[in-house]
This record gives C-alpha cells, structure tokens and sequence, in this order.
C-alpha cells in the first residue's frame, strides 16, 4: 500500500512513499496548496483564483486552474487515495486529512494537550519545515502564514509549559531566551524564561527578565506588567519552595531478560503489533491465554523486549501468581504497591486504603508512555485494579484463563497454541545444535510428538539431552514413550499434554541429593527464597552448588543473584513429589529460620519491648549486626515472612502465626505498613484464641490493639487493650499491657485515664530498673501531662525520658520525646528552643526511617513557624505532614492540617 504526504508548513511538497513527488512549477504548487488547505472541502473557483492571483489574474484564469489540476491528477495517478474532482460547489481534493501536514499537526497538539504528551508536542513541531505556504505571496497566504504561526508559537509555549511542569528546565532555557528575544513584550514567554532561569539556579537572571519587560513595558505603553507576572517575580524573590522544580520520578525497568531460546510466534507477534498500534484513545491491552508451559511469558518479554523505545518512561512487571500450587494468588493492592515502590513512592507515602492505591498508581501512570506486563494472572478480577487509566499505557497479560471478562472491555484476546512440528524441531536445534538434531530424525519426530508443542517441555528434554551429550535421543524418546500420564492437567481443560513424562524423566537424571532438594524448594511458601533460606528449607549449610546444578538443569532459577525461584508447573510436579514427613520437616526448619531471625531483627528495631519465649530453632538463625542489617534483612524478606504467616495459618500451626506477627511488626510500624501489621496481628490474635494460650491472647489482643489505635479504630482498640489487660497474668506484661491501653485513652482524647494507666505501668518499670521501658512511659505521661496544660511538670517528666533515651539508645523513644520537649516549649513561648527540638526530633526521624511519628513532627513544626510568623514555612511543614498523614490512613489527623493550611490562605 502506497503512503503519501503533502506538506505546507514550508514550502509546498508531496512525497510518495517517502520519495519527494514533481508538482510542476510554482505557480502549479501554489493551485494545489490553496486547495488542499481545505482537504476534503470543495472550493469555489473564484475563491481559488483570489488565493493564487489575489486582485491580478491572468487571462482564462479558470481555464488556466483546469489546465494545472488535469497536471496535478496525471502527477498523483500512482498515489492511491487522492483525488482531485470538480463539482458544482468547486474543485475539491480528497485524501486521508493527516496526509496533510497542518491537519496532521492540529490532530497531534490536540491529543499532546488531552494527555499532557511531550512527545506529540514535539512530532507535531518537527512537521514545521519553514514558513507555511513559502514562497506564495499573496493576501490569502499572508493570513493563513499568520494563523498558522500563531498555532506554532501557542504549541511551542504549552510544550514549555509542560518541560517546566516535568522539571526540564535546562533543556528548555536556551530556546525560551530566544523566544524572548524575539517577543520581547510578551509575558507568558517571559514568566517561562523567569521560571526556567529560576529552577536553574539563577534567581538573579530570573529578576533580570522581569526589569526588562518591565522598563519595556513602561516605556512603550506607560503601563506595567500582569498580576500573574507580577506574582511570579515576588515568588523569585521570596525563593517560594513551591517554585522548586518537581522531583524526578524513577523510570521503572523491571522487565526480567526474554528467553534465549525463542523460535516461531511471528503471527502472534504480528498481532501484538497490530494491538498497540491501534490508536484507539484508550489504554491498549493484550491477554495472552494459553496453557500452562505453552510460552505466554516468553512471547510477552520478546516483544517487550522488542519494543523498548516505544515505553521511555519505564516497564513494570509482576507475577501475579494466579496459578500457584503452594499460596493464594498475589492480591492487587500488595501488587500496587510494588509498582508504587518502583515510581520512588516511599513506603510512608503508599495510601493504606487500597482504592486510594490504586488511585495514586494510575495517576502515577498518567501521561506516561509506559508498559505493564501482568503475568500469570488468575482471572479478570485480578488484574482489573492494576489496569492505567491512560491512553499512553500499554498493558501485556498472561493467564491461562481465557479472560473474556477483559475482552468485553476492547482487550485483544490472544489464544497461544501449540508450536508446529517444524518450529519445536527448530526449537530442538536452537538448544542443541543441528548436527546432533539431524542424526536422529525419527527420535526427534518422537520427542516432538511427546512434548506436545509445548515450549517449556521442549526445553526441559533439551537440557536433559545437554547435560549428556552421548546419550542418544532415542534413549530419551522412549523414556517418555513409557511414561505419558504422570502429570493431569492444571485445571479443567488448561493443559492436556504430557508434562508429567516430561519432569519425571528430567527428575530421575538428577543425583539423589539434587532430587531431594528439588522436592524441597517446590514446598516453600513465597515467591522466592534465599540462599540462606533455601539451606534452611533443604537441611544443607552449603547448598550453592546443588542450587548451581538445578538452575543449569532449568529446573530452578536464579532471577536476582542469591535468590531462586521455581517456575509454577515444575513447584506443582515437585510437591506431588515430596512425602508429608519430608514436607513438614522442611517447613518447620524454614519457619524456624525465618521466625528466629525475624526475632533477633525485631529486637534490634524495637530493643524496649519484651521478648517472646521461643522455642529452639531447627535451624540457626542469621546473626545480624545492628539496626542497619536487621532493616535490610526484613526489607529483602518480609515477602517470605508473610507468605510463612499465612502458610502457618492454613497448616493450623498457631504458635508461628502469632510469633511471626510479633517478629514482623516492628518492621510494620518502621515502614509505615500499618495495615499489613493490622492484619498480620488479626490472624496472630485469632491463631492465639485456637491455642487457647491466656499468655498468648494477652500479647496478641495487646499489638492488635496498637494497631487498630494506629490506624484510627479507637473503639476497637481499646476494648481489644481492655481484654489485653484482662487477660495478663504475668507483671511485665501487666504493665506492658497498661501502658498500651494508656497510649490508646490519650489518643482517642482521655489524657487522664491516659496518666492513670501510664502512670501505673512507670511504678512496676521502675521496680524492675526497666530503663527503656521507663523511658517510653515517662515520655507518654509528660506529653499527655502538657496536652492537660502542666507545663512545667511535663518539661520535667519528657526531661527524664531524654536522659534514659540517650542513656539506653532507644531512638524512637528519643525522636518521640524531642517532640514532646518541642510541644511544651512552643506552648511556654519558647519558640527557637521548640525549633531546636523539632528538628532534633525530624532528623532522628528519618535517620531511624521512623515513618509513623515523622508527620506529628511535621504538624508541631508548622505549629511553631506559624508563631514565628514564618507562613511559607509552616505550609510547607504542615502540607507534607497532611500528605504522610493520608498515606497513613489517619483521616482524622489530615483533616487537621486542612484545617491550619485553609485558615493560613485566608490570612
């Protein structure tokens, strides 16, 4: 099919397929540019003759018009599409209208300013060659030069506009002087350049660009610049931090690497093409559906692979685990916030109300021009939260559910079949070589029979045939002759071939040892597993080198170093394989693991709080040095940890489900993951009433009352702190369990049963030389003292917990009582010595990745500056507090800074 072009912003050109097309002199040229500047309309002889002659035409002008349009049709004959007729209303020229290069750049600014695109802003002005309709000089053109000028430079301010908006500033300075230059009293262009010079460092030529317009202005007009100019310059000069550029978003690049060995699929890639180049106005999506092993996730990562340049702003991807044989399918707000965490959204900041997630996740994606491979989904339920809202998105989908729920929403469905006997043979050869293929042919046929067309299983006897390159294929081809009904299908109609021979034959070329410790792997909860782990779950200390032997068999594999993972269908092959002895040791040795060293790691974030009795592990534990270790453990496991949780829960193992939520929740509140440690002492609480463990109901009913406080759910709460209290026998915990429920009244707003409480718990800490523990207590009694107005005697109580605090390095007692000193210094007048506290208390903060107390900081901080009359300041403090306290979920607190930052703007 032929492609043809005509250009008119420049001079007048056609091109055919690329190759520039004679349109005859120029008075000929000018003909065809007044016409096709109304493409598709006709247009009155006499209107056509102003355009080209203006008042002046020759003589038989129309017979002249007739004469270069017949040159013009004879010219464009190859072109299929066009045409040039003649009607009653005129002559008109017909032709796909973004074949035209105005109308192409109309089309392209119209959609660059819907959806915020850079990109198109700058395909639309690159149509420019020159001035439009150059070298015709006649009224007509000259109006039409001024009209479409006029589009350019509005479409050159908007993309400016846009490069500021996304903190391009140095990329746009020097053509915006320029610009400048040559519109010396035009103020929007000024204010860009005053913007741009600004973010760029230099306030000085930013208040330089506002004198000159200004004195021009002056000059000129007697007049002064606008309001909104005006405002910007005294925003320069008061280095308003809103003017800051934004902050650089992270590109994602998640994509893990396409298969090595990739044969056939051009129609399915063909398809995929044809999908995301459809131009729609809505996100484009494609699911691919296909059994298991049939090839979903590496047609999805070619192509991926293939398009790179298509998504600059990133690629995310997620196995979505829909068809796992060991664990629940990944919900789509823990997927969320991967993604979140991929766009450099700090875990503080993820929203705990899910919706609001994956609100923030499609905003996040707005604009952007970005792919999203869902892999291994289970249904259409599961992937539709994860689903852009934007038209500049693109989004691959693997299941081995045929998703038609997702295809009622204009999703192209693609079924993946079967490779041809002539691309596995292919496939064969790409893994072993062709001379070896070719030796045997009747083998080969026998081998492609019996893998099906399935990639996977194709690959699996290939590695079996090269890890014994003199093994004969005939050999293995009447291994899986004998063995063709080990492995049912997947699910009802899924997968109906002969996986089973497949793995049974790759299963028995390995070593005793490496055939135990593949069983093993298939039995661990999570995604992944460690090094460490895996010695743990397989009972080895050195388990590198097996691990090294199953991944070179493609049985397992290493998809970020140190940590392996086994595709869906050979974990569910390897846990029919494994006994429920052998099962159950592995798993007890592996929760050991996790649970002991989540203990030790927990006592180094949280050293105050009591211990719980454990009993001794079957497998050591990881030593971990200090604070700094204990975090990046959890933050590389905490995936592991939770999957450990629920798999303890549906195995009925109480005492882990609830040592686990103890071990985990530090890191919670440390993260700011206040739901996932709500929900983690929800199952904790309910595994605690199973054992019918008074002890254990106690601790739990405490930490889940914390939890529900930190969330906001005070009723709750305090009854479940209540029973806590109830419930506890032993002294520690008794106290422990008071002060909980203490923290709990004042925060809900009963400061005096708070100091009755608290007040108990200090007496028996004080009995048991509890320094950290005291210090927490006199802190909780000293602040909610100042919240009753005792200033003094709460300056006094917050002093002796400052001492403890440094005495014992319990950090987050001494972030939280810096805040208290700060809070009743402001209240007394003192207002730098509050200052001094609360930027003690913020670094200390942050240093600690406290992410809980850091927006209270923030909200007293603005308090402060809104004393010293610092109004910049304290909107700053207090709208990013507001922001921490949304991500947090605690509405009550963000509805408080709306409040501070409402009534400043009215000042």
């Amino acid at each position: 099919m032929t492609t043809v072009r005509f250009g008119l912003l420049g001079s007048v050109e056609a091109h055919l397929d690329g190759e520039p097309l004679d349109l005859g002199h120029a008075r000929q040229r000018w003909v065809f540019a007044a016409l096709l500047a109304d493409v598709n309309r006709p247009v009155p002889t006499e209107r056509l003759v102003e355009r080209v002659w203006a008042g002046e035409p020759p003589y038989r002008a129309h017979r002249l018009l007739a004469s270069y349009l017949s040159r013009l049709r004879r010219t464009l004959a190859a072109a299929g599409g066009v045409e040039i007729k003649h009607g009653p209303g005129g002559y008109v020229v017909s032709v796909e209208p973004e074949a035209v290069d105005v109308v192409l750049f109309r089309s392209l600014l119209t959609r660059a300013r819907e959806g915020r695109r850079p990109d198109l802003f700058d395909e639309a002005l690159a149509l420019w060659r020159g001035d439009a309709f150059a070298g015709l000089d006649t009224p007509w053109a000259e109006a039409m030069r001024e009209t479409l000028g006029a589009e350019r430079l509005s479409a050159q301010l908007d993309r400016t506009d846009l490069a500021l908006q996304l903190g391009e500033h140095n990329a746009v300075l020097a053509d915006t002087a320029q610009r400048a230059a040559a519109y010396p009293l035009d103020e929007r262009i000024a204010g860009q350049l005053m913007l741009a010079r600004y973010r760029a460092g230099r306030q000085a030529g930013a208040l330089e660009e506002f004198e000159r317009i200004r004195r021009r202005l002056a000059d000129e007009f007697g007049a002064d610049p606008g309001p909104a100019l005006r405002e910007l310059h005294q925003r320069i000069l008061l280095t308003d931090p809103e003017l800051s550029p934004p902050r650089e978003t992270p590109v994602p690049r998640q994509l893990p690497a396409p298969s090595r060995w990739f044969v056939g699929r051009d129609a399915e890639l063909a398809e995929l093409d044809a999908v995301m180049a459809g131009g729609s106005g809505t996100v484009a999506i494609s699911a691919i559906g296909g059994a298991g092993g049939i090839g979903k996730t590496s047609l999805a990562l070619r192509w991926a692979h293939q398009h790179l340049t298509r998504f600059p702003d990133g690629q995310l991807y997620v196995n979505l685990r829909g068809y796992d044989p060991t664990g629940a399918p990944l919900r789509p707000e823990s997927v969320v916030r991967h993604f979140l965490d991929a766009f450099g959204v700090a875990p503080a900041a993820v929203p705990a109300d899910p919706e609001r997630g994956f609100a923030l996740y499609r905003s996040l994606a707005a604009g952007r021009r970005l792919l999203v491979v869902l892999d291994n989904a289970r249904d259409a339920a599961q992937v539709e939260p994860l689903l852009p809202g934007s038209d500049t998105c693109t989004v691959v989908i693997t299941s081995r559910n045929r998703l038609g729920g997702l295809g009622v929403r204009g999703a192209q469905l693609l079924d993946l079949g079967e490779l041809a006997d002539r691309e596995a043979r292919e496939l064969l050869i790409e893994h072993l070589g062709a001379t070896r293929v070719d030796a045997e042919p009747a083998a080969v046929a026998e081998l492609v029979r019996w893998c099906g067309g399935l990639p996977l299983a194709i690959s699996v006897v290939a590695s079996r045939a090269g890890a014994n390159p003199r093994f004969r294929l005939e050999v293995l081809a009447q291994e899986l002759r004998d063995a063709t009904a080990r492995l049912d299908a997947l699910d009802a109609g899924d997968l109906a071939t002969n996986l089973r021979a497949v793995f049974s034959w790759s299963y028995d070329a390995l070593d005793p040892e490496s055939a135990r410790v593949f069983r093993l792997l298939g039995a661990a909860p999570g995604p992944d597993v460690s090094l460490a782990g895996a010695a743990a779950l397989i009972g080895l200390s050195r388990p590198r080198a097996v691990l090294r032997g199953l991944v070179a068999a493609h049985l397992v594999h290493e998809h970020v170093p140190g940590r392996y993972r086994m595709h869906d269908l050979l974990r569910l092959y390897a846990d029919e394989l494994v006994d429920e002895a052998e099962r159950a040791d592995a798993l007890r040795r592996f929760t050991d693991f996790l649970l002991h060293t989540a203990g030790t790691a927990n006592r180094l974030l949280r050293p105050e709080r009591q211990s719980i009795g454990l009993a001794a592990p079957a497998w050591p534990p990881l030593p971990l040095a200090d604070r700094r270790a204990a975090t990046r453990w959890f933050d590389e496991e905490q995936h592991s940890l939770r999957a450990a949780l629920e798999s303890a829960g549906r195995r009925d193992a109480h005492d882990d489900v609830w040592q686990l939520a103890w071990s985990l929740s530090g890191f919670h509140v440390l993260r700011g993951q206040l739901v996932e440690d709500l929900t983690a002492w929800q199952a904790g609480f309910a595994a605690a009433r199973a054992l019918g463990s008074q002890e254990a109901q106690a601790i739990t009913l405490m930490y889940l009352g914390t939890a529900r406080t930190r969330v906001g759910s005070h009723a709750d709460a305090l009854e479940h702190l209540r029973d806590a209290l109830s419930l506890a026998q032993e002294e520690d915990l008794t106290a422990d369990a008071s002060r909980a429920l203490g923290w709990a009244l004042g925060q809900s707003g009963d400061f005096e049963g708070a100091l009755r409480h608290t007040a108990a718990a200090l007496e028996h800490y004080r009995a048991r030389d509890n320094g950290l523990r005291q210090a927490d207590a006199l802190n909780t009694i000293g602040w909610y003292t100042a919240q009753l107005g005792r200033l003094g005697q709460a300056r006094e109580y917050c002093e002796q917990a400052l001492a403890l605090c440094r005495k014992h390095n319990h950090h987050r007692a001494e972030t939280v009582t810096l805040d208290s000193l700060g809070y009743i210094a402001q209240a007394l007048g003192e207002y730098e010595v509050a200052l001094a506290h609360y930027g003690a208390a913020l670094a200390l903060a942050r240093e600690t990745d406290d992410a809980y107390d850091e927006p209270v900081i923030l909200a007293n901080l603005g308090d402060t500056h809104a004393a010293l009359g610092d109004a910049p300041a304290a909107r700053e403090a207090w709208d990013r507090a507001r922001e921490l306290f949304r991500a947090h979920g605690r509405a009550g607190d963000a509805e408080r800074m709306d409040g501070k930052l409402a009534s400043a703007a009215e000042e």
